[in-house]
């Protein structure tokens, strides 16, 4: 493609984002590129780049154009990065593959912009931290000092962090095999299993992937799980299993023996589960479709060693992954997800047996959905303890580095650990 076809197909992919509100933009991504692929792969990644480099400065590309199309907010994108208008026209050309040429008034929309960087002493905080005007006191409440540095850490492109299956083999083997694939992995600090790549890389498709020897997760994401401390034998529920990324690092914490239900209320995501357990070599897990006045969990009560309860929540420390998240995110969604998050504690408890825990777990930085849902909880449910992270991490597993595990339960975000935003409290039944 030529360097307009990429804006070209920058704004159509942004115009498709805008037009589905409610699917994350990376669903959208992938359902337009299936369609185009007539797309290569190293055109892709310029267009993707391009979207997700709007996607993370939207409020503040809006402030600079106000009500702006998706045209506009690629042109302006430009614009902050160096480029001249004269430049910007003559790639809005209307050529071929080209978008077509600015009208008048575009034109003179983005004059304001041209000689500008993207930030402005005069934007308000949360246009320049690209957060909602009703979440800005919550976040600054929350990190003080520190939400500059926190909100700066959320605007930047992920690394590519990966969980090395231990049922197909060594994190060293793991690393040639990536090597010999032309991707340079190295161990994550935090995980015992995690290998990081740099950049985005289509690493699925290689043999490392397609044999089950390393699954794409989070280096947060793979601490929940090291947190269950899930051993060989145990009987453990990942009550809201999703797709299975935690229970795949569930079944290889337990060697495949013992028995893992992995439920959840989304069929689709259950069934999307088998294929990534079928690659994994997993064979210790049953599913569960949790439905309306189901009994399930009512005729098992208190038959688990381990309960995870990763709760659906805002996502607010996955913005590094998702920034159009954090348009779309409301005060109301957040006063559902708070009611909806007890309510799955309240039912996931009663499954776990005296001496077992229940480990609570969000990817949200705010504290009503972290540290004030566990203190509501335990005051519902004295029986429960928590346990600090250090002594609920696996004996057998290499300490994390850093001040990760001290405290009372476990906060990762961007800024401080590198990884995605995640919660996670570890909770003992008396016996």
């Amino acid at each position: 493609m030529t360097p307009a076809g990429r804006l070209e197909a920058a704004i159509a992919l942004l115009e498709a984002i805008e037009a589905a509100p409610a699917r994350p933009a990376d669903a959208v991504a992938n359902d337009f590129f299936r369609e185009r692929r007539f797309i290569g792969s190293g055109d892709r990644r310029a267009v993707s780049d391009r979207v997700w480099r709007v996607l993370r400065s939207r409020r503040r590309l809006t402030w600079w154009v106000p009500k702006a199309t998706p045209r506009l907010l690629v042109a302006a994108s430009l614009l902050t990065e160096g480029w001249t208008l004269s430049g910007v026209a003559g790639s809005f050309s209307g050529d071929r593959f080209a978008p077509t040429g600015l009208e008048r008034n575009e034109y003179n929309a983005l004059r304001r912009v041209e000689g500008q960087t993207l930030d402005h002493p005069e934007m308000p905080e949360p246009v320049r931290f690209e957060v909602p005007d009703w979440l800005y006191p919550r976040l600054l409440a929350q990190f003080g000092d520190r939400l500059a540095a926190e909100m700066a850490a959320l605007s930047e492109p992920a690394p590519l962090d990966l969980r090395v299956n231990l049922l197909k083999g060594t994190r060293d083997a793991a690393r040639a095999a990536l090597a010999a694939e032309g991707w340079e992995a190295r161990p994550t600090p935090l995980s015992p299993w995690g290998l990081r790549i740099e950049g985005r890389r289509p690493v699925t498709t290689g043999p490392a992937f397609q044999s089950g020897l390393v699954e794409i997760q989070d280096e947060g994401s793979q601490l929940i799980a090291a947190l269950t401390d899930a051993r060989p034998g145990m009987r453990v529920v990942d009550w809201c299993a999703g797709a299975g990324g935690k229970t795949l690092a569930l079944a290889a914490m337990m060697g495949n023996r013992g028995q893992i239900v992995a439920c959840d209320v989304s069929a689709s995501r259950l069934e999307g589960a088998v294929r990534r357990l079928r690659r994994a070599g997993v064979n210790n897990v049953e599913r569960h479709l949790v439905g309306p006045g189901d009994k399930w969990a009512k005729r098992r009560a208190g038959a688990f060693d381990r309960v995870l309860v990763d709760a659906p929540c805002t996502g607010t420390g996955t913005w590094r992954r998702n920034p159009d998240a954090r348009h779309r995110l409301t005060e109301q969604d957040l006063l559902e997800l708070t009611r909806k998050q007890s309510s799955i504690l309240d039912t996931a408890q009663s499954l776990v047996r005296p001496g077992g825990r229940l480990v609570y777990a969000t990817c949200s930085l705010l504290e009503e959905e972290n540290e004030e849902q566990v203190s509501a909880f335990v005051i519902r449910h004295p029986e429960f303890v928590l346990v600090p992270p250090a002594r609920a991490w696996p004996t057998d597993a290499a300490v994390p580095e850093g001040d990760v595990l001290t405290g009372e339960m476990l906060s990762l975000t961007p800024a401080r650990h590198g990884t995605d935003g995640f919660f996670a409290a570890v909770l003992e039944r008396g016996a």
